[in-house]
This record gives structure tokens, C-alpha cells and sequence, in this order.
């Protein structure tokens, strides 16, 4: 049989055309997956865009190697691990991405669109385990008496961000909400018992959280300043979300509440790089830990749906009370 001769040019277009076939394939795998932990797990707009992400890279580095996420095998995954450690990526990103194939792979396999999970076997890296950066009660008070003075001594629109900004910061200690959650707030959420709030969490959780007097006190202010007329505050009457913006999703973005606090930081005195959103959440938690807070209820008001992530806390503490003997007792220092 003679063998039928091509140009170059054919086996190129012929690659490329196989190139584009597998693109699809893992992209249209990758979709059906995040359809799937939307609809039926709740997973939020930040969940699916990280699983996104990394699935994605993982599909970009199979396909430069002239193979396919979607029909990957052991040796595969082995070769993809290799290359994030040689690429110095540390133990938990390497551990994040590879909990990201193996629940495509499940899914994959639950839907008979493959016959095995190549990813099984593989054990995660070991990562270290991370106390989180937390600040101390007079590092709160002094933030939040920072934004409570910014907000009376403005005026116009700058007095509305003010007043907004410290509303927010009151509920945030107060509540231990996610920064996600906390500027997600819808309206509504206002209707009932004005001393608690329903949040829907992680997973279409919902939880029960108290608010403080003072932070009931900083929202009353804000929802009144909005019922004006003036300097163009109404818009925050005929809206859904408590905390209204311009932005593409119609309320305040977690980045810009992240950057207005660490602006703060600097007329609190406190180092900007020690304090976003998720260390207040961190603050609240282990301020209560540290009154004498079932660590039960913690859990509950921080919608964790596994205790062993709120015990964390507990090591904090104990960290806490180390430093202390170690830097007041009379005997620490001696042999």
C-alpha cells in the first residue's frame, strides 16, 4: 500500500485542527463541571472562577504536551505534579489544583465520561499548617474609632462613603462576615428583627448572626443618610443591595472595601499589610474565643460547615498564651 504524501502545511493544519478538538473538549468538561457546582452545591461567583482558573491552566499544560485533560492518565498527572513543584509553587497552590482535577475527574466519572479518575492515588503535599494573622481588641477599636471620627468630620459624597465604610466595618466585627457576604447584602435582608441577620453562606448555608448596638446604631445612620435627597444619596432607597455602587455586579466590590481599609490603616497607626477584610473575620473569631465562646456557636456564626476549620482559633489562643508566660514570666528567660 502506498502511503499517501502530505505538505508540511497539511500536517500543520491537521495538528492545529486536533489542537482545537481537544480545547474543546476539556473547556466544554471544564463548563458542565462548573454548571454542575453551581446549580446543585451553591457555589459562589469567587469558588467557580478559582476552579475555572486552575482547571484551565491544568488543560493549557496537557495540551502543549499534544494530550487531553479530559483523557489524561496516571503518568499524566505524575508529569503535571512534577512540573508545579519544579516551577517553585508552593505546597498549598500544588494541593489547591490538584483537589480541583480530582473533583472534575469525579464528576467526569459520575457522569460515565471517563472510566477512571487518573488523579486517584495521588496524595496532596503536606502543607504547613498556617496560624491566621489576627489583630488585638485595641487594634479593632482603634480602626473602627478611626472610621467613626472620618465619618462625622466629612461632608457631601465623601461623608456618605464615610459613614458607609464605618457601617460596614461595625457589621463586619460585629458578624465575622465574609467580605463576600458583607457587601453582597441584599435590602431585604433589613426586614424583621433588626437585631439579627439571615446570611445565606458557602453552599446556600444560611446562618443567624447578631448585630452589636453600636454596629445597629452605624446602620441606622447610613440607611438614613441614604433617605436623603442630598448630595445625591437617594439611589440607595431604590436599589436591592444595601450597599449600592456602579460596579458590574450593582453593589460595593470586595476590593474596593479592602482598599478603603487599609487607607484607614494609616490614620489608625497600624501597618496596612497587617489588616484586610478576612483578618477582622479572624479577630472576631478569636476575640470571642478568647471571652469564653463555645467554639460551637464560633463555628455556627462563621457558616463553617467542618469544626476542625473553626478549631483553628483554639491554636491561635495557645499561641497567644505562650508568648505571654514567655515575655512576662520571671523565669522565662533563665536556663
Amino acid at each position: 500500500m502506498i502511503r499517501e504524501l502530505r505538505s508540511p502545511n497539511e500536517d500543520f493544519a491537521k495538528g492545529q485542527r486536533m489542537s482545537d478538538n481537544v480545547a474543546h473538549s476539556d473547556h466544554q468538561a471544564i463548563d458542565l463541571f462548573l454548571d454542575m457546582l453551581a446549580a446543585e452545591r451553591g457555589a459562589a461567583e469567587n469558588t467557580l472562577a478559582a476552579y475555572r482558573r486552575d482547571l484551565e491552566q491544568s488543560s493549557a499544560f496537557f495540551r502543549a504536551r499534544k494530550q487531553s485533560l479530559t483523557a489524561a492518565d496516571p503518568d499524566a498527572i505524575a508529569s503535571f505534579l512534577g512540573h508545579l513543584t519544579h516551577e517553585g509553587m508552593s505546597p498549598s497552590s500544588r494541593a489547591r489544583k490538584l483537589s480541583s482535577l480530582r473533583q472534575l475527574y469525579r464528576f467526569l466519572l459520575a457522569e460515565d465520561m471517563i472510566d477512571e479518575d487518573p488523579t486517584h492515588g495521588f496524595a496532596g503535599p503536606k502543607k504547613a499548617r498556617t496560624l491566621p494573622k489576627t489583630l488585638s481588641v485595641a487594634e479593632v477599636d482603634a480602626l473602627i474609632d478611626a472610621a467613626s471620627v472620618r465619618a462625622k468630620n466629612t461632608a457631601g459624597v465623601e461623608r456618605y462613603r464615610a459613614v458607609r465604610f464605618y457601617c460596614l466595618l461595625e457589621i463586619l466585627y460585629a458578624t465575622g462576615l465574609r467580605v463576600s457576604e458583607l457587601v453582597s447584602l441584599p435590602r431585604d435582608i433589613l426586614a424583621g428583627d433588626d437585631r439579627f441577620m439571615t446570611i445565606k453562606g458557602k453552599g446556600g448555608r444560611e446562618r443567624m448572626v447578631p448585630l452589636s448596638a453600636p454596629a445597629r446604631r452605624a446602620l441606622q445612620d447610613y440607611l438614613n443618610l441614604g433617605e436623603t435627597a442630598e448630595d445625591g444619596l437617594a439611589p440607595t432607597v431604590a436599589t436591592r443591595w444595601l450597599f449600592p455602587s456602579k460596579s458590574a455586579q450593582g453593589h460595593l466590590t470586595r476590593q474596593r472595601f479592602a482598599q478603603d481599609l487599609k487607607e484607614l490603616c494609616e490614620t489608625a497607626g497600624i501597618d496596612p499589610e497587617r489588616v484586610s477584610p478576612h483578618v477582622l473575620r479572624h479577630a472576631f473569631a478569636s476575640h470571642l474565643l478568647d471571652r469564653g465562646a463555645d467554639l460551637r456557636a464560633v463555628q455556627q456564626l462563621l457558616g463553617h460547615a467542618d469544626i476542625s476549620t473553626t478549631e483553628i482559633y483554639t491554636h491561635v489562643l495557645q499561641e497567644r498564651l505562650k508568648k505571654l508566660v514567655e515575655d512576662h514570666h520571671p523565669l522565662a528567660g533563665k536556663s
